[in-house]
Formats: C-alpha cells, sequence, structure tokens
C-alpha cells in the first residue's frame, strides 16, 4: 500500500497521513474537552447553572483554527491535483480502450495488447475511451485513477520510479463481470521495453521504431517481461 512506485505517491500520501493524523487529534481533543466539561460542569460542582453571553477570543480561535488547517488541506491536494493534470510534453502516448470487460493498450506504430508496458523513469500519457459503458481505470501503486466514459475523451499521465508488474483495476460498476476487470501495468528498463517492443511488433506485422533512448537504472532492479 505504500510502495513508491509512481511520482504521484509522496505528495499523495503526505496528503492523507496529514489528513488522518489532523482527525485523530481532533477527535482527542473533542473527547477529552467533553470529558472535562463532564466532569468540571456536573451538577454536584456547579448546581446552579449560568449562561456565558459571549466570548470574542473563543469565536475567533474556533473559526481562524479550522479555516487556516483546511485551507492547508485544500493546498496540498491542489498541488497533488496539478501535478497530475500537467502532462509533460515528452511522454509517450499509448491510447487506452476500456469495454465489457477488458482493457487494450495501442502503441504508436499501432501493436495492440491487454497488458500496458511502461518504462521507469519515463512519462507515460494515457488516452482513454470507452467502447460501451463507464469504466475507470485505476492504478493504486501509482495513486492515480481517471474515469473512462463513453463519448468523451479522458488523460492521465504517469512516471514509473520502480521496476514491478502492478494491478491495473476498473474502479467504476461496469456490469456483471467488472470483478475480472484486472490486468496489468509492467515497468522495466528502456531496453527491456524495446526488446519487448520490437518482439511484439514483428509478431503483430507492425512497423518497428525505437521510442525511447536507454536511459540507466537501479542495478539490483529486476527485470520484467
Amino acid at each position: 500500500m505504500f510502495s513508491g512506485a509512481s511520482s504521484f505517491v509522496e505528495k499523495t500520501d503526505a496528503v492523507l497521513w496529514f489528513i488522518v493524523g489532523l482527525s485523530a487529534i481532533v477527535f482527542v481533543g473533542i473527547v477529552v474537552t467533553m470529558i472535562y466539561f463532564v466532569v468540571h460542569y456536573s451538577r454536584k460542582k456547579n448546581p446552579h447553572p449560568t449562561n456565558i453571553d459571549g466570548h470574542l477570543g473563543l469565536e475567533l480561535t474556533w473559526t481562524l483554527i479550522p479555516l487556516v488547517l483546511f485551507m492547508g488541506m485544500f493546498y496540498m491536494g491542489w498541488s497533488g491535483y496539478r501535478d497530475i493534470r500537467s502532462v509533460p510534453d515528452d511522454a509517450m502516448v499509448v491510447r487506452v480502450t476500456a469495454r465489457m470487460w477488458q482493457w487494450s493498450f495501442e502503441y504508436p506504430n499501432g501493436v495492440q495488447t491487454d497488458t500496458l508496458h511502461a518504462v521507469i523513469y519515463t512519462p507515460m500519457r494515457l488516452n482513454l475511451t470507452s467502447m460501451d459503458v463507464n469504466h475507470s481505470l485505476y492504478i493504486p501503486a501509482f495513486r492515480i485513477k481517471k474515469d473512462v466514459i463513453p463519448g468523451r475523451k479522458n488523460v492521465m499521465w504517469f512516471k514509473a520510479i520502480e521496476r514491478g508488474a502492478y494491478d491495473i483495476a476498473c474502479a467504476e460498476f461496469c456490469g456483471l463481470q467488472h470483478a475480472y476487470m484486472y490486468t496489468k501495468v509492467i515497468v522495466d528498463d528502456t531496453m527491456s521495453f524495446n526488446r519487448w517492443y520490437a518482439a511484439v511488433s514483428e509478431k503483430q506485422g507492425k512497423k518497428y521504431e525505437s521510442l525511447l533512448t536507454p536511459k540507466p537504472v537501479p542495478a539490483d532492479s529486476e527485470s520484467y517481461q
């Protein structure tokens, strides 16, 4: 759950932990305050209650502190959303087609696969279309999700920073076999991707042209074919 498989993970997880931590602090504060008031202002200690007409400092405190905290959450969320919406100009483009109940990935030379192959440290742009009903492409390890709607072209992108095989799911109920609409995104180094791309292009009778220039990757990384 907490793997750093894409460039979006750090900011997304930071927002999550900030909100969870803040909620925990507020919850504890409310419970402690409630217990204090129940004990301190019980009928035994205060048989004759008195009304409080107003307290400007208290009213400003419970207004300004939540405002600052919520604006902080908004800024963190907006910052992450801005990154997700800003697709790099040099991203590799893959066309993604959703249908009941499978995903199809088409590369620039027309090669089509049912598994998404990506390259580490390389931005990938996914142009999303649906052939039938509403779907939603979700890669949990990358912290990205985008609806795929018939008659509408949506775009999402990511940059993987760890090699591996990661689940792709449909996060929108799309029919009887919705739960089986799973596939993988396989992240590998540039040379391994080019070897795979050349082989699948030859197999499908498509013209092969290298999409990428080889880039260095960690020596201890595993290879996925």
